[in-house]
């Protein structure tokens, strides 16, 4: 049976996507050179913000979407056997989109 996170309010359940081996002239970048990716793969959403009068503001990012969040934000944990990051709304910088 697969396990799954169902965030709730602002959160959203984030893949992080694994960091670049070589730099864009192809070098390679050694393991203990590498940074925290600050990229990944939305896996689930929460409802959204919920204001103080009870409305809610419906989250701008939808499940599959590409991010970029900040690099030390949210909450590791292992579903599975998988990292996951739990990051709050306000965390995501922007959504990756391809032209």
């Amino acid at each position: 049976m697969k396990t799954s996170i169902r965030p709730l309010h602002d959160r959203i359940v984030v893949r992080r996507l694994p960091a670049e081996t070589r730099t864009a002239s192809g070098l390679y970048i050694p393991d203990n050179a590498k940074e925290k990716p600050a990229e990944g793969e939305v896996l689930a959403v929460g409802s959204g913000l919920i204001y103080s009068d009870g409305s809610t503001r419906p989250m701008d990012v939808k499940v599959g979407d590409r991010i970029i969040f900040g690099k030390y934000a949210g909450n590791e944990i292992k579903v599975d056997g998988e990292e996951q990051t739990i990051v709050r709304e306000d965390d995501v910088m922007g959504v990756v989109e391809k032209t």
